[in-house]
């Protein structure tokens, strides 16, 4: 099915189920995003915890901030 046939048959739908169609799209596409989002992180993970170089400024997380003007 194209995208233009999915569109056409969701706008003869009640405003009710087209707004429930797009919620669970939303929450699809999130979903998908985080789930990448945690592969990267675990696939980096064993870099971050050997190379200082990839950290190096975490250690300035506990110094205070100051703005200058």
């Amino acid at each position: 099915m194209e995208t233009l046939e999915i569109m056409r048959d969701v706008n003869r739908l009640p405003l009710s189920q087209q707004m429930l169609i797009a919620e669970r799209i939303i929450h699809s596409i999130r979903k998908r995003e985080q789930t990448s989002l945690e592969t990267a992180a675990e696939h980096l993970f064993a870099d971050y915890m050997a190379d200082e170089n990839l950290t190096v400024f975490t250690k300035l997380d506990c110094e205070d901030f100051y703005e200058s003007r």
